[in-house]
């Protein structure tokens, strides 16, 4: 058989992982693997005729080649933010635009034609919700799909685990534990803006683990007076006088909505997040001064962004994108098709690939956050899944 693999939306670490793990098993069991470049754009970009340069589009894997990016971080593959079905004008390739000229054009077709044209027959994508989304669709088309969830939100349905989220977590610990000296030597509040657009798990369970005093998330909108109230208490009860509170990227204030950084759409419809720090951040120096003897605290503000992206996996994002690379080519090798490989309270399986379209995966705000006190509940801990608040 020949394998078709792409990597599509943001990049974390552990992509190269799987790549690499599905693409050794897949030539020693004889099958060949394409590696599909920028994802979902590689298949409407390509040109059908022998002579054309696809280079840009697509590549034959190696065992050398996965063997050396294998051990990176990011997507040797490249990637995208691609939505086939909905292509704008501007974004259609250039040879197919006397074909697809309305404002926005599904190319559907003819990504199921390169499909047949590369003599692909499973194809792999690994992506977040958006990315698989369009690989439910292609399922529905007829394509033999097993989708691989990675999103460093940890927001995908259907699994406990998506690659790249330990990485990140891992990272923001890292980073928030580091700026607690200068918090300490200024004697301010630290506010660390995190990923997570509509779920909060990447800053409620570093939270959790003792890096923030406070964490506010996308499932619960919060009052600032409290927020700011709890945050001079926590300065005030430690000994360096300083406190820290993890921002979700789409926390909302009160009778607030999220805060885009413009009004630009990305391919699947989304708004560039952006500010809520820096807005948490002004406000709580603003209103500190209430509760703390009409003395204003002063703040110190960092987004991690990117820094929790980039760079190597940490080991779990090196075991579990190996495994699932394997279940991936197991279920192939069974002939199973429309299927999403998982980590369910620790034990690796595999679900329909429609449950990515079924439903959000959100933080469970009863079961695991205190919204009055504006942090995690600590209790309740036996026969939980790994990383605890699975949103299951």
């Amino acid at each position: 058989m020949r394998i078709g693999i792409l990597t599509g939306g943001g990049d974390v670490p552990g992509l190269n992982p799987a790549i690499r793990a599905l693409t050794i098993r897949a030539i020693k069991e004889g099958h060949e693997v394409i590696g599909i470049k920028r994802g979902w754009l590689g298949l409407i970009d390509i040109i059908r005729d022998v002579d054309a340069d696809n280079e840009n589009n697509y590549v034959l894997l190696t065992e050398q080649v996965v063997n050396k990016a294998g051990r990176t971080g990011g997507t040797f593959l490249h990637s995208s933010r691609t939505k086939a079905s909905s292509i704008p004008k501007i974004n259609v390739p250039e040879h197919l635009k006397l074909k697809y000229h309305d404002d926005i054009n599904d190319l559907t077709d003819e990504v199921l034609t390169n499909l047949d044209y590369l003599g692909i027959d499973y194809l792999i994508p690994i992506g977040g919700d958006d990315t698989l989304s369009y690989a439910v669709r292609l399922h529905k088309e007829g394509v033999k799909v097993i989708a691989i969830p990675k999103t460093m939100d940890n927001d995908v349905p259907g699994t406990d685990y998506c690659i790249g989220f330990s990485t990140c977590i891992t990272r923001t610990i890292e980073m928030t534990h580091a700026l607690r000296t200068s918090a300490g030597s200024h004697e301010r509040f630290l506010v660390i803006e995190v990923f997570g657009r509509y779920a909060g798990f990447t800053a409620l369970l570093p939270t959790m683990a003792g890096a923030g005093d406070r964490c506010v998330i996308p499932e619960y909108k919060f009052d600032i007076e409290r927020l700011t109230e709890l945050l001079v208490a926590d300065r005030y009860d430690n000994p360096s006088r300083y406190s820290v509170v993890l921002v979700s990227e789409g926390a909302m204030f009160q009778g607030g909505n999220m805060i885009y950084k413009d009004e630009t759409l990305d391919a699947y419809g989304h708004k560039k997040l952006g500010g809520i720090g820096e807005l948490i951040g002004a406000k709580l120096k603003e209103l500190s001064s209430g509760y703390s003897n009409n003395l204003h605290v002063n703040i110190i503000n960092q987004k991690l962004g990117y820094l929790v992206r980039c760079g190597d996996p940490d080991s779990v994002d090196s075991i579990v994108p190996m495994a699932f690379g394997n279940i991936a080519l197991d279920l192939i090798l069974k002939g199973q098709s429309g299927r999403l490989v998982n980590l369910t309270k620790g034990v690796y399986g595999n679900v329909p690939i429609d449950i990515v379209t079924s439903r959000n995966k959100i933080v469970n705000i009863e079961k695991f956050y205190n919204t009055d006190r504006l942090r995690p509940k600590y209790r309740d801990f036996l026969n939980s899944p790994f990383f605890i608040a699975s949103g299951e």
